[in-house]
């Protein structure tokens, strides 16, 4: 089955398509968006009234480009990404592929339970990849511990 992180990169990869990306950044670009999506998700969850936020914002009750978890995901790839590849003009356009890669996010984020609405229960089965097995790195030390180490 595949990670959420492959999940995420499926869709930076299908709303990048079109995006201007020097050929020889494109993977980091790419990989960086994927990541910063993945760090804002893992890091919401976390929060207080994340799950709701994630809820909102997957079920369209919450327009992406509204959505605190995009706003995170958008500043670290603005910080992590953007920044250090010191791409300019380029780089500007690149901030307007979050809000989009955050809007598909309803692509990804399911009902996994089976009980008919998404909660908290459907955003760990997905993070850990949609079944009880492994959570990636950062996900794992943030949802172990919501967990209490389960």
């Amino acid at each position: 089955m595949a990670s959420i992180l492959d999940l995420i990169s499926g869709q930076v990869n299908a709303v990048a398509g079109n995006a201007k990306i020097p050929a020889n950044l494109k993977d980091q670009v790419l990989g960086g968006l994927s990541n910063s999506v993945l760090g804002s998700l893992t890091q919401t969850v976390a929060q207080p009234g994340g799950v709701d936020q994630i809820k909102d914002l997957v079920t369209g009750k919450v327009k992406a480009a509204s959505s605190p978890v995009t706003a995170l995901a958008s500043s670290m790839f603005n910080a992590d990404v953007l920044q250090n590849l010191n791409l300019g003009k380029a780089g500007n356009s690149l901030k307007n592929l979050v809000p989009k890669v955050m809007a598909s996010l309803g692509n990804i984020i399911k009902d996994q339970d089976g009980d008919g609405d998404i909660d908290f229960n459907d955003l760990i089965a997905t993070l850990q990849g949609g079944n009880a097995g492994g959570i990636l790195g950062a996900a794992k030390s943030i949802l172990g511990g919501i967990l209490g180490g389960k």
